[in-house]
């Protein structure tokens, strides 16, 4: 009798432990099936949905406005960044801009007002900038609201801060689509402020941006001085792994992990053009303005009036029966 109670005990303790196997086994094939964030993402006609949006940041409250979402910042009263996809149909807009800035009243806390910026000595500097929304007079508009801004010095904001935000209107021709993030560096205070509400100038600005359209996939970073500068821009080019160690920003999270890790850790200026977009007012036309900064587009210039010139004086020889005689004293 004793033997099959023990019988029976081991057993019992045999079917307990086969279902805590079972279990265990069960709640393991779970976890590996139950989706992560990354696994998440929504694909709409072969895009990543919201893929410029960085990852969330402590404290801060997501803005959506017409045509950008950025991430507002109490403490320093702008902008972590603002985030937006930039096409090419985008930038042939024809809108015409129109000034009007105002304090953001989506902002819970109070944005920066027009009195915090009067007589700072500071441009109200866009984030991101009206001419890349002349597709919408809205979106233009939603443009000018103060959580867009940030306090620039003038020389910065009318000079290099331009040009390169006219090259940006280049890249997203070139490559039909771009993501862009922009936004101040504020994680090398402590900071001027001005105005009431104390709204930090930034040493830095950053701007990443990823061209995510088969077949040249690519990214590139640029961090740039509060200041005027003669530099080129490609000498302010990075990588987006360095934009993120140097703001504490994570870029483009919703990237499958091993294109995220070679995107964002190299970079190379020769895939970007950095020449200044000016639209002609003809549908699906533009003109190009060389980056009269950049030593690039000077020899690029150069070499095209070489080619130009040997051009002419091959039908210049060919014209006179004189090829023969050029060819061999080297003239062709």
């Amino acid at each position: 009798m004793a033997r099959k109670k023990s019988k029976k005990k081991k057993n019992a303790l045999l079917r307990i432990i086969i279902l805590l196997v079972v279990l265990l086994i069960l709640f393991l094939v779970l976890c590996y099936l139950t989706p992560t964030e990354k696994d998440e993402v929504l694909v709409v006609e072969g895009k990543i949905e919201n893929l410029e949006i960085p990852a969330p940041i402590r404290g801060e409250q997501i803005i959506r406005h017409t045509g950008y979402t950025l991430s507002y910042n109490e403490e320093y009263e702008q902008a972590n960044w603002v985030a937006y996809e930039l096409t090419r149909d985008e930038v042939l807009g024809g809108g015409d801009r129109e000034d009007s800035f105002k304090a953001d009243p989506a902002v819970l806390t109070g944005s920066a007002t027009l009195a915090d910026y009067r007589n700072s000595g500071y441009d109200r500097g866009h984030m991101a900038p009206a001419a890349d929304f002349k597709w919408s007079a809205e979106a233009m508009s939603d443009t000018f609201f103060l959580s867009n801004m940030s306090p620039q010095d003038s020389s910065f904001n009318r000079g290099i801060w331009a040009d390169l935000e006219a090259a940006v209107r280049t890249m997203a021709y070139d490559n039909e689509s771009i993501y862009v993030v922009t936004g101040p560096v504020l994680t090398d205070g402590p900071y001027e402020t001005i105005g009431e509400n104390r709204v930090a100038v930034p040493k830095r600005y950053y701007k990443v941006i990823l061209d995510y359209t088969d077949p040249d996939i690519k990214a590139i970073g640029f961090v740039l001085p509060n200041e005027g500068s003669t530099e080129s821009l490609a000498s302010f080019a990075t990588s987006v792994d360095e934009v993120e160690e140097i703001t504490s920003i994570d870029f483009f999270p919703l990237l499958p992990d091993d294109q995220e890790e070679l995107l964002e850790s190299t970079y190379d200026v020769a895939d970007w053009s950095f020449r200044t977009f000016v639209p002609t007012g003809e549908t699906g036309s533009i003109e190009y303005v060389a980056d009269t900064s950049s030593g690039e587009e000077a020899a690029a210039v150069i070499e095209l009036m070489k080619d130009a010139f040997y051009e002419l004086k091959k039908a210049v020889f060919s014209y006179t029966g004189t090829t023969s005689i050029a060819r061999e004293f080297g003239l062709i």
